[in-house]
């Protein structure tokens, strides 16, 4: 099988090597794994700011780069559910009408591929830490995943998945609610880390990088023990 693969644009610009570890796994599953360099944002932030005009031409490029009738796969399952979820409101009964279903159809965050399409639970990796998860919003409301990275995590040789309080509560990133609303999402930051930190894990565990970003950042700047790792990044260790 071949797939093709989406980057989201903080793992473009912010965190490359997630992008080469979902190659990894992929490639030792048997796939053959397909990039195009071409490709750019999904459109997302332009379409939650209002700028539906704008996020459309982003999301006419974005089809055009997928063309080809096989899976798509990407590490954001918010980038994902917004394409799933959104592109109808933009294209249904345009140009683009018959593309853009095929695109969504097409198109799978990574933990969910891997679990529900390829019925894998275990990649062989090893990676020996206590981690915790935190479910995005994204993941768990628009996209509808849950116990599928959990599934893998608790597969991978020498971890121990704790989970937090209040796993379901939003980080605070919210794309541009982080800009606009910075008090209330500091705030919800340190909710969300304190909670992991009592559970004594060593990392804090997402599918989607803007998320691990925006706690990241507190946890920098108040130089707590607690690191964060994607999904894809733990997946690709021990081999």
């Amino acid at each position: 099988m071949i797939v093709d693969l989406f980057i989201p644009c903080f793992i473009d610009q912010l965190n490359p090597e997630t992008g080469f570890n979902i190659i990894k796994v992929l490639e030792k599953l048997g796939l053959g794994v397909h990039y195009n360099p071409e490709q750019t944002c999904c459109g997302q932030v332009a379409f939650n700011n209002g700028y539906w005009d704008e996020a459309k031409a982003i999301g006419e490029k974005f089809i055009k780069d997928f063309p080809n009738d096989r899976p798509i796969i990407g590490p954001s399952a918010s980038c994902v559910g917004y394409i799933r979820n959104f592109y109808p409101k933009l294209f249904h009964n345009t140009a683009l009408h018959n593309e853009y279903k095929q695109l969504r159809k097409n198109i799978y965050e990574f933990s969910d591929f891997l679990v529900n399409v390829l019925k894998v639970k275990d990649v062989g990796a090893t990676f020996d830490a206590v981690v915790t998860y935190h479910d995005s919003c994204s993941a768990l409301r628009e996209y509808g995943i849950k116990e599928e990275p959990r599934i893998l995590l608790n597969h991978v040789k020498g971890l121990k998945l704790v989970e937090m309080e209040d796993t379901h509560t939003c980080c605070g990133f919210g794309g541009t609610f982080a800009v606009k609303f910075e008090p209330v999402s500091t705030a919800m930051a340190h909710q969300k880390v304190d909670n992991a930190l009592k559970t004594g894990a060593q990392y804090i565990v997402s599918t989607d990088t803007s998320c691990l970003m925006n706690q990241e950042a507190y946890i920098r700047k108040n130089n707590l023990p607690i690191k964060v790792m994607h999904l894809a990044d733990i997946l690709a260790s021990g081999w």
